[in-house]
């Protein structure tokens, strides 16, 4: 697995990283095929249990995860992305949230919302 090269120390001989960061900003334009190319090399990673393409208001697109477990994470993570939005525009109305992360004891949850109203979600365990 690697990090992005801003991250890597050329001495460090370890390309591995307890945390790493994956990168899982898709273009709305992209076809079928880059979107398939992209979720298969995001569920390469190590530890990812998880993802899901889902609109803004929690409609799931696509998933790795059970229906059950879908079902649920796009209808809290949906609220949690509609939520942090609202927050960041009122914090500062000429900004608006690009990428929200959440992190427990055992997992990571990655969500980068779009303008268009998508929303990719990853959801990781921590190693």
């Amino acid at each position: 697995m690697s990090t992005p090269a801003s991250n890597q120390n050329p001495n460090d001989t370890n390309q591995e990283s307890s945390n790493p960061t994956i990168n899982i900003s898709m273009n709305v334009g992209s076809s079928l095929s880059e979107v398939e190319e992209t979720l298969a090399r995001i569920r390469s990673h190590k530890g990812v249990e998880g993802v899901i393409i889902m609109t803004k208001d929690g409609a799931t697109i696509q998933s790795t995860l059970s229906p059950e477990q879908t079902n649920a994470h796009c209808a809290l993570l949906s609220q949690l992305s509609v939520k942090a939005a609202l927050i960041v525009e009122q914090l500062n109305p000429d900004d608006e949230l690009s990428f929200l992360r959440v992190r427990s004891q055992q997992r990571e949850v990655m969500i980068a919302p779009d303008k268009s109203g998508y929303i990719l979600v990853v959801i990781q365990k921590i190693a």
